[in-house]
Order: C-alpha cells, then sequence, then structure tokens
C-alpha cells in the first residue's frame, strides 16, 4: 500500500480545512486507516481512524467534534475534515494505514499502522 497525504495548508483559527490521503495497492480496501500528527519537538500523536470492516470511527479527545475521517473507496481516498481549527492544531499531519485486525487497545498507537503517507503541513494562525 502507497499513501500520498495532501492539503495540508495556513488557515486562520477557526477556519477549516480537508486533507486527502490517496491510495494505491491491491490490499487497501482491507485496511484500517488513520491520521496522526506531529508537532516540532512532540511525539507523533494519534488524531481519528477507520475501521475498516464497518466504517466505525475513533477520535482523540482533543479533535473529537471537530474532526471527521471518511473514505471514498471508488476513488481509493480517506479524508480528514477539520473544522473549528485551533492553533494547536498546528502540525505535519500523517495518514497510515494499518492491515492487521482492528484492536480498540492498539488503534491509536502509531505501532498498529504499517504503512505510511509523507505528511502534509497544517498552519492554523491566531
Amino acid at each position: 500500500v502507497q499513501l500520498q497525504a495532501s492539503g495540508g495548508e495556513l488557515v486562520q483559527a477557526g477556519g477549516s480545512l480537508r486533507l486527502s490521503c490517496a491510495a494505491s495497492g491491491r490490499s487497501f480496501r482491507s485496511n484500517n486507516m488513520g491520521w496522526f500528527r506531529q508537532a516540532p519537538g512532540k511525539e507523533r500523536e494519534f488524531v481519528a481512524a477507520r475501521r475498516w470492516s464497518d466504517g466505525s470511527t475513533y477520535y482523540a479527545d482533543s479533535v473529537l467534534g471537530r474532526f471527521a475521517i471518511s473514505r471514498d473507496s471508488a476513488k481509493s481516498t480517506v479524508f480528514l475534515q477539520m473544522n473549528s481549527l485551533k492553533p494547536e492544531d498546528t502540525a505535519v499531519y500523517y495518514c497510515a494505514a494499518g492491515s492487521t485486525t482492528f484492536s480498540y487497545s492498539t488503534h491509536y498507537t502509531t505501532g498498529f499502522y504499517n504503512y505510511w503517507g509523507q505528511g502534509t503541513q497544517v498552519t492554523v494562525s491566531s
């Protein structure tokens, strides 16, 4: 599976962005998908995940109610809609795919995912 993230840019606080993650590879459809982010000097952190089997979604508390992960299977693309953006959302955002069975205890960890995109920069100005 190959992943290509895009859509990051400079936006004012309170604004919205939609990130895209274009995927290729025969096994993509059966992968659990996730979004992570990494701010300067900080560890990569979980943002959102989508379970491939039933489309269930999961979010970090910091983005719950503001961000939404979705998938367009026909276009092999996963999206992250980000609303009500805050300066603390500033980070490089990465999409990821995990081919193993979904786990409630590990889906929010980087080790659960075995494919990663290159990252796209999101900057939120105050």
